[in-house]
């Protein structure tokens, strides 16, 4: 169910309304799902550029347990018919992929301690 409209479609356009219809479309079924949309809502949604944003709606879109599977690599997402079929740009699901893992924070504070020795 999308709810994004293509004439404004990155986070800095949209509107109060469409980011708290996307946030609500990140309340899920699976607890561990949840806690981890919930928490990229409130920390990510609204810095999302453009092909981000048509990624992460279109992992939206997917079942809860076909979304753990590719939020926790089980899965890799371009085996994911549903997610392949739209040819969604690979970077772009790639950082919303670690932005959604939390795995951002470990790389960014992995590169800063490499710059300091």
């Amino acid at each position: 169910m999308r709810i994004l409209d293509a004439q404004h479609v990155d986070a800095q356009n949209m509107t109060d309304e469409e980011i708290r219809r996307l946030s609500w479309r990140c309340r899920r079924g699976l607890l561990e799902l949840d806690i981890v949309l919930q928490r990229f809502s409130e920390n990510h949604l609204r810095g999302l550029n453009k092909q981000e944003l048509l990624a992460f709606d279109s992992l939206l879109d997917l079942p809860d347990n076909e979304f753990l599977d590719v939020l926790t690599s089980k899965v890799s997402f371009t085996s994911t018919e549903a997610l392949n079929m739209q040819r969604l740009d690979e970077f772009a699901m790639q950082t919303v992929l670690t932005k959604l893992s939390g795995h951002e924070n470990a790389r960014l504070r992995n590169n800063s301690s490499k710059r300091k020795t």
